[in-house]
């Protein structure tokens, strides 16, 4: 039997990896810290409660697993999400629970990155540049990815880094992009923008939930890896078929808001090294995964 433990097992992609690793045959143990109502009671599916400042007391909780997916991090988007101290609190979390995988006898360490890590690490070395607080998130995020790198290389436990450009689907419920310009168009609003010229991609979530168990099985040790379309482009592109897919009667305004932010290059969206070394490629067309989270959101999501 394929075993694995997933924090941040109510989470909206940790859960998605549960039901995928499910679906595949594993033994889960998922780890949650408040409540469980996106989970299924499954016989293949153990849920164990922790404290987030109480992470050492999950020693005696868990049985020893082939691999540890974590996904607990919290403030990834709204005011938490450019507050500092939660940020470095997540930081800490990572660490601890990577020291704690390793003792409980765990061979591999999966954890969510975030493109956001370029873009933070790409702000604060442009000369003359102010960063908004908009890379605080990014910023721990690469933090708690150096240092794991290093702490991982330590106690000798394999560390594989799966970076997300940017994930959408039904169950998600916060106010990213994809939610909140598609609550917009539910409530009629016309959406508004930058000029959009920024480089950009989206990955469905259950391509991002099968991307982290192929990597988990698959991947190189000490790798990093890009979980995307395989298929990038201008940002304007993606919103242009988001609008002729959900919604053709309501057209998408450009250029109203400065866009104040560092842009990527498209090489840095290349899946290439994920396709190769394990084999995933991304199957949900972007049209029809925002047609379906606007499904999902006008019957499931309070507005």
């Amino acid at each position: 039997m394929k075993t694995a433990i997933v924090s941040g097992a109510n989470g909206f992609v940790g859960n998605a990896v549960i039901k995928e690793l499910l679906s595949n045959h594993y033994s889960v143990q998922g780890l949650f810290h408040n409540d469980v109502s996106r989970l299924e009671n499954h016989p293949r599916l153990k849920l164990v409660k922790y404290s987030a400042d109480k992470v050492n007391l999950l020693n005696n909780k868990l049985e020893s697993s082939d691999i540890f997916y974590h996904f607990a991090w919290r403030g990834i988007s709204g005011p938490e999400r450019y507050d500092y101290n939660i940020q470095l609190q997540n930081i800490k979390q990572t660490i601890e629970i990577l020291k704690m995988a390793k003792k409980i006898g765990c061979r591999r360490f999966v954890c969510a990155g975030s493109i956001v890590e370029y873009e933070a690490l790409a702000a604060a070395h442009v000369n003359g540049n102010r960063p908004g607080t908009e890379y605080v998130y990014g910023a721990g995020k690469l933090a708690a990815h150096m240092m794991c790198k290093y702490v991982a290389s330590e106690i000798g436990i394999d560390l594989l880094w799966g970076v997300i450009t940017n994930t959408y689907g039904p169950g998600e419920i916060s106010k990213r992009l994809v939610n909140t310009t598609l609550r917009k168009l539910i409530n009629g609003e016309i959406p508004k923008f930058t000029s959009a010229t920024q480089n950009y991609d989206f990955v469905y979530i259950d391509d991002v939930a099968r991307a982290f168990r192929l990597i988990g099985e698959r991947g190189v040790p000490f790798s990093e890896y890009i979980i995307g379309s395989s298929n990038p482009g201008q940002l304007k592109t993606f919103l242009s078929e988001m609008n002729h897919a959900v919604s053709p009667n309501i057209h998408f305004e450009y250029g109203d808001i400065s866009f104040t932010g560092v842009g990527l290059p498209i090489e840095i969206f290349d899946c290439s090294k994920t396709e190769v070394d394990t084999g995933f490629k991304a199957d949900v067309p972007f049209g029809e995964g925002v047609l379906r989270t606007f499904n999902w959101l006008k019957n499931h999501a309070p507005l």
